[in-house]
């Protein structure tokens, strides 16, 4: 599967912004999609991620009660949408995509990465 994140951009503390993260290929439905960040100078991080029904969600502390995952099979999508955004949310933003049936939280769970989407929160 492949994997095209989208949506990022410059915004102000306290706005909002919607990632979003479209795959190609086959079965999309039957993946689990995950987000990670990497902000400059600071290691990988997990964000959230969603199973492949869209039932099992699971979050970031960090971002717990600000992030909101979900998906349309339909439309092959994933979608992040970022609320009460902090400058300490600046980061690139990867989609990942794995089989399975759970919202999985570690990097190397995840098979397919696409490249990034910047996403800028100015204090």
């Amino acid at each position: 599967v492949q994997l095209q994140a989208s949506g990022g951009g410059l915004v102000q503390a306290g706005g909002s912004l919607s990632l979003s993260c479209a795959a190609s290929g086959r079965a999309f439905s039957s993946y689990a999609i995950g987000w990670f960040r990497q902000g400059s100078g600071k290691e990988r991080e997990f964000v959230a991620s969603v199973s492949w029904s869209g039932v099992r969600t699971y979050y970031a502390d960090s971002v717990k009660g600000r992030f909101t995952i979900s998906r349309d099979n339909a439309k092959d999508t994933v979608y992040l949408q970022m609320n009460s955004l902090k400058p300490e949310d600046s980061a690139v933003y990867y989609c990942v995509a794995r089989s399975g049936s759970f919202a999985y939280t570690r990097s190397y769970d995840y098979d397919y990465w696409g490249q990034g989407t910047l996403v800028t929160v100015s204090s």
